[in-house]
């Protein structure tokens, strides 16, 4: 590995681009759409990439700005990425000269903290910063630093870097956490895939992009087992090889596509939708009272008609994996306003989930939020178009949910934030009927 070169630099935060569209509500979605590849599974594929110097080749991958940020970083870092035709990204690792991830490229994207487990795992050291992402809650990687010391990694913490060092090889070890962490989990697994000895992760956690991470590493000849549902097993390899890799359909875009026909009134094919992995979703849409129907093709979603009081009130509450998906609470909020009755929410993964519920009582929906973690949603409400920011992923495309259910135009600044995690979701709602307009047609002053 080449010698680190002398380094100085200050951090300006870039311009934040606010991009803003108008929707016109009011008009059913019909038709088919594709489930893209996984953000989620996406960005920690990459990133273990780097725990070999083959080349490794990603199918499926989404087309959406947070790869195009972890694509950038890794080339920052010495890595070769390539990105030949649509959806196809190849990686090559041979040697990694710039063991440093600054925090601008944190401040952008909270899962470049992805790249401590497999950049100390093969070169023993890494400087990496404390990392941003979207504002909902505390999410700290204490976790995540506890496990790699638990891998015989001493870890120092400095003017908001954690300087990282494994001198000779991580030592396999037994990493408990308090509970359930995701990212974690990966982390952990992808250090310990090139550690000496046998590790064991518990409780590890669940989801399946933590089983499409396992199935490449497996491909990449790491000795990498679920040996129980919450228990993860990895024996320590000297090097791994290249792989290729299909990436899993995105279970979370699957899921809001399904919530905009519902909410629409209209009916929707959702191709590749991973129907195995939002079970509890799907039991949620039941509840409420969606037709849904599962085929080989994808999952059929088939509305009511908007303001008929044909859905019932229910109580959801996220849980980790196998229950209700975290991110899946917001897009499910909105339907909740077009249930007859009480329905609650119960966020129970992350604190301050809820706050953006605040625009949908500006759009007419009846909303009692109580703490952090609870909220109350009364319905049928009668939504109409006003003004809108998001703030944040998995909110802003819910509150494209409520302009498309909601009469009248609603104008959406911020649209960046969903561009970080849904592939061209502006055409793929055109393709269904959504009407989409210029936000100078939706009455925003000042722009053309």
């Amino acid at each position: 590995m080449a010698e680190a070169r002398p380094f100085h630099w200050e951090y300006q935060a870039p311009p934040v681009p606010r991009e803003t569209i108008g929707i016109e509500g009011g008009h059913p979605l019909r038709g088919e759409v594709s489930i893209s590849g996984s953000k989620n599974a996406a960005l920690k594929l990459l990133a273990a990439a780097t725990l070999t110097g083959e080349r490794c080749r990603f199918t499926n991958v989404p087309e959406i700005a947070d790869v195009v940020l972890m694509a950038d970083l890794l080339r920052d870092l010495g890595v070769v990425v390539d990105h030949p035709e649509p959806s196809v990204y190849e990686v090559s690792a041979g040697d990694v000269d710039w063991l440093f991830v600054p925090l601008e490229a944190a401040a952008k994207m909270r899962a470049s903290f992805i790249l401590l487990g497999p950049l100390l795992a093969r070169f023993g050291r890494v400087i990496i910063s404390n990392p941003g992402g979207d504002r909902i809650g505390r999410r700290p990687v204490d976790l995540h630093v506890e496990a790699m010391q638990a891998l015989g990694a001493t870890i120092g913490y400095r003017n908001g870097y954690y300087f990282a060092q494994a001198p000779g090889r991580l030592r396999g070890g037994h990493v408990e956490f308090p509970h359930v962490t995701v990212m974690g989990t990966e982390n952990a697994m992808l250090a310990a895939t090139l550690a000496d000895g046998h590790t064991t992760i518990r409780p590890a956690a669940r989801e399946p992009e933590v089983d499409d991470l396992i199935g490449f590493l497996q491909a990449m000849g790491a000795d990498v087992q679920r040996t129980a549902p919450d228990v993860i097993e990895v024996e320590g390899r000297r090097r791994l090889r290249g792989a290729t890799h299909h990436v899993v359909a995105d279970r979370i875009e699957a899921g809001t596509f399904a919530v905009a026909a519902a909410i629409t009134g209209g009916e929707v094919t959702l191709r590749g939708a991973p129907s195995a992995h939002i079970g509890a979703f799907l039991d949620v849409l039941q509840e409420v009272g969606v037709d849904v129907s599962e085929a080989a093709e994808g999952i059929t979603v088939r509305g009511a008609e908007p303001g008929s009081g044909a859905y019932r009130a229910t109580d959801i509450e996220t849980a980790p994996y196998p229950g209700l998906a975290t991110d899946l609470q917001p897009p499910i909020s909105v339907l909740l306003t077009q249930a007859r009755g009480r329905s609650t929410v119960h966020e129970s993964i992350f604190e301050d989930r809820l706050e953006w519920l605040t625009d949908l009582r500006h759009m007419g929906a009846q909303i009692e939020v109580t703490d952090a973690h609870h909220a109350a949603i009364t319905g049928p409400s009668r939504l109409h178009g006003t003004e809108l920011e998001m703030g944040d992923l998995r909110a802003g495309a819910s509150l494209i949910l409520c302009a498309l259910a909601a009469e009248g135009t609603s104008t959406i600044s911020g649209v960046h934030h969903v561009r970080r995690g849904y592939e061209d979701i502006e055409r793929k709602l055109l393709d269904l009927g959504a009407h989409i307009v210029p936000a100078a047609a939706a009455g925003v002053p000042g722009t053309t």
